[in-house]
């Protein structure tokens, strides 16, 4: 086959880099907005602070008379090289151009007394360390208890095995030891706080929990023995194969039961953690209800007022006044323009951020208006992303991207975006309801029933029809296991 030459014309949709900024920073929920700003002041000196200090801000002037052409190569064509325009840079007047405050000077008092959460507390694995320094080891099990240390999940759990831990001591560590010497010291750990850190499993998390309070009646040893010998059926809640077993009745069983739930099965978790910062949700958003009438703001607390660094401005304003232009001044302009132009794209990029934020939160806000004003969750209307859509008039990626990881306060409690977004579920009369309303009547059921006697999917399913809402028993089940409620049998209780 011949290869051809050929001239043909397509039609492609590209996105420029400063859409594909913006597109990223819708994406980047409050909390982290501060330190993206961050990185692109160190990335770009001509983007600073407002209220920046200016004392440490070198001789900018001078620059031109210091620049060599040999350190310095232009981008662009020679053209743009030979024909430097900055007329739209040096205009009077021009100082306010690029600007732009992320607090909201008409109601300052809102952003001054808000109280946002910050964490002050030790990480789990800085207690763990704290503890493994109060004890007397040689230099070799020092360094097997912090790779043991070292190998807790988040939960306080040791998921690795035995002859794991070795192999890493060895090859990573140089440290050679036996199986006998790291369980030892494993059940050293055991003995740390919280109770039950250090287990291979749930089963002697809960067990090292009950051995620690094994002085404090018969309930507590009548406890491990259950979890010893009969562990699976009291997960399973067979609750009669204990009591034929062990010799018991309902109301020891009861007694022995909530000795076994009054124990944590996730120890790491009581200590926070500093890397867990998913743990502390900021809000976006905050909707207030004035007498009736909601009013939204957007969270601005934690960024900071942008503006094009003046030492730049005035390198141009230098240049276009001086008389004699030579290549270092044409190189170091053109390296400024491209800075200067880059810290307005980014200054409009988080500008325009911010009224696209408002725009989708204002149109949700008025979509579920009625549960912004009470609260109930069964006032919600059914809502898909399609919906916001077409009221904003903006693309459901970008409205998929705010209301990805992003939050809103109201007086009601703090909700992801993503909450208010639900299918929807026709009723008898022909009516389409929010199948948020369907899981919160079901979990108002399940909350009202009998623990003795839980409803089965099968009864839900004819209670939720009773209702009104046309709805099939595979679907209530789908619901429960999104509600993370569990079956009727693991619900019962004595």
């Amino acid at each position: 086959m011949a290869l051809q030459q050929g001239l043909h014309q397509k039609l492609l949709q590209k996105l420029s880099p400063q859409q594909i900024q913006l597109m990223k920073l819708l994406q980047v929920p409050t909390s982290q907005l501060e330190e993206r700003i961050k990185e692109e002041i160190e990335e770009n000196p001509a983007l600073e602070q407002q209220d920046e200090d200016q004392e440490d801000e070198f001789e900018l002037k001078d620059e031109f008379a210091e620049s060599d052409s040999d350190d310095f190569e232009p981008e662009g064509s020679e053209e743009e090289y030979e024909n430097i325009d900055i007329s739209e840079y040096v205009q009077e007047g021009d100082d306010e151009v690029g600007d732009y405050k992320l607090r909201d000077e008409h109601y300052p008092e809102l952003d001054d007394s808000r109280v946002f959460p910050h964490k002050v507390e030790v990480s789990f694995n800085e207690l763990m360390l704290q503890q493994l320094g109060l004890l007397k080891l040689n230099e070799t099990e020092q360094k097997i208890a912090e790779q043991i240390v070292g190998s807790l999940d988040d939960d306080g759990y040791l998921r690795r095995e035995v002859n794991a831990i070795i192999d890493d001591l060895a090859f990573r560590q140089n440290i050679e030891t036996d199986e006998d010497t790291v369980k030892r010291i494993i059940t050293i750990i055991q003995q740390f706080d919280p109770p039950g850190v250090g287990a291979h499993d749930l089963k002697e998390c809960l067990l090292i929990q009950l051995y620690r309070k094994r002085d404090l009646g018969q309930d507590v040893n009548m406890a491990i023995k259950v979890m010893e010998k009969y562990f699976d059926e009291f997960t399973k809640k067979h609750f009669e194969k204990i009591e034929k077993g062990l010799s018991l009745n309902d109301e020891q069983l009861r007694e022995i039961i909530n000795q076994i739930i009054r124990l944590n099965p996730k120890p790491g978790n009581l200590v926070g953690d500093s890397d867990k910062g998913e743990n502390y949700v900021i809000p976006d958003f905050f909707i207030l209800n004035h007498a009736g009438q909601l009013e939204i703001t957007l969270n601005s607390r934690n960024a900071p007022d942008l503006r094009v660094s003046e030492g730049y401005r005035d390198m141009l304003k230098a240049y276009d006044k001086g008389s004699k232009k030579d290549k270092g001044q044409k190189e170091a302009v053109i390296f400024i323009k491209q800075k200067i132009d880059a810290a307005k794209w980014f200054i409009d990029a988080i500008k325009q951020r911010q009224q696209t934020l408002m725009h989708t939160m204002e149109a949700i806000m008025n979509y579920q208006y009625e549960f912004f004003l009470t609260g109930d969750e069964t006032t919600l209307n059914p809502m898909i992303l399609k919906d916001i859509s077409e009221k904003t008039g903006l693309d459901i990626s970008t409205v998929s991207r705010v209301a990805n990881s992003k939050f809103v306060q109201t007086e009601f409690g703090t909700y992801r975006l993503k909450f208010f977004f639900s299918e929807s579920l026709q009723t008898e009369s022909g009516e389409e309801v929010s199948t948020r309303e369907v899981k919160k009547i079901l979990a108002d059921m399940i909350d009202e029933e009998s623990k003795k006697q839980p409803y089965s999917d099968e009864k839900l399913t004819d209670m939720l029809q009773e209702k009104g809402y046309n709805i099939a028993r595979r679907t209530v089940a789908k619901y429960r296991e999104q509600l993370n409620i569990p079956v009727a049998r693991l619900r019962k209780i004595l």
